[in-house]
């Protein structure tokens, strides 16, 4: 159960394009996650025993069968900062995503999908990580992040964690108390041979599967979680949407 707002968008009325998920592109808003080096078979590596220079730290593992690539994504429990003081345990859950029917534009002469954003939500004391479960190369997903605004008096009442605690891995600010700050929004085309990790804090659409209405992406989910709303989930709606995140006829993710 979320605690939600809801906002007035003061006439605010903006399209933005969705663009392929890239790893460093996404780096404001948590972590993009896919194989660094596809085309590399683990042999050859374990082989020459050699994985200097490999990105993540890379190391031979699995009695020479693996490269583990290290720390691709962070994962976060800030519940000891939550004003409940109730602990945030690991949860881990799966999303069956059905693919949702996208509305149609006709723009010079081309049809484009698009997609109305009503409802931002984020998990402030956690990351969030979704990690498809479907190896099906037409299959992908939209991904829509924004940054947070400014604290104002429309946000006071909902909590936030302050700092990470020494020693975290990591290479961005927490995104503090604001409300989404709308004109900083993202949107990403994914693949299911990548994953996402939603930094703690990070303003998101909920899931978005694309593709034929009768098809499903299932997703595997781990984040952590107290059970106490305002501090699992919080949630900004807009009612009618302004904000419209359009698609790329055939548009494909790259790969990372």
């Amino acid at each position: 159960m979320a605690t939600s707002i809801k906002i007035s968008l003061n006439g605010l009325d903006m399209v933005i394009d969705a663009v392929p998920l890239e790893l460093e592109a996404f780096k404001p808003f948590g972590d993009a996650v896919a194989n660094p080096q596809p085309n590399l078979h683990p042999a050859m590596a374990a082989k020459a025993n050699d994985t200097a220079g490999m990105p993540f730290d890379a190391i031979v593992a699995n009695q020479g069968t693996a490269i583990k690539y290290q720390h691709v994504s962070r994962i976060e429990n800030l519940y000891d900062q939550a004003p409940s003081g109730r602990t945030g345990v690991a949860v881990s859950n799966m999303f069956t995503c059905a693919s949702r029917a996208l509305p149609r534009r006709l723009e010079a002469g081309v049809e484009r999908e698009v997609f109305p954003v009503t409802v931002l939500e984020r998990h402030p004391f956690t990351s969030q990580t979704f990690v498809p479960l479907r190896a099906d190369p037409q299959s992908r997903y939209l991904v829509v992040v924004a940054p947070s605004l400014s604290p104002s008096a429309q946000d006071q009442q909902l909590p936030v964690p302050s700092s990470r605690p020494p020693g975290t891995i990591a290479n961005r600010e927490l995104p503090g108390r604001g409300l989404p700050d709308l004109k900083g929004l993202r949107a990403f085309i994914a693949t299911t041979d990548q994953a996402v990790t939603y930094g703690a804090g990070t303003w998101h659409s909920p899931m978005v599967a694309l593709g034929p209405a009768d098809k499903a992406i299932d997703f595997f989910v781990f984040q952590f979680a107290n059970e106490v709303s305002v501090e699992d989930c919080q949630e900004v709606l807009f009612g009618p949407s302004t904000v419209t995140v359009r698609l790329q006829p055939q548009s494909r993710a790259s790969k990372l």
